[in-house]
């Protein structure tokens, strides 16, 4: 299940457990070459959507300053 555009977004944590199931099969020893291949691609998509999901939440969170304004949060 690759994380795609007309796909329902899946939330980090859903991808983060495809993730797993991912490198479990991987760990395997009846995976094929073929389906390891599958399996890393697909996998590594994810790893991709992860990180841009993050990237896109660090750049939104903002923090309240002393005196009520918004700041970006370092």
């Amino acid at each position: 299940m690759a994380a795609k555009k007309e796909e329902k977004k899946m939330t980090v944590e859903e991808a983060f457990a495809v993730i797993e199931e991912k490198i479990k099969s991987l760990e395997g020893e009846d995976i094929t070459l073929e389906d390891s291949f599958r399996e890393y691609r697909e996998g590594m998509e994810l790893i991709k959507y992860c990180h841009e999901m993050v990237s896109e939440v660090e750049q939104q969170v903002r923090k309240i300053a002393d005196d009520g304004s918004m700041e970006d949060f370092e």
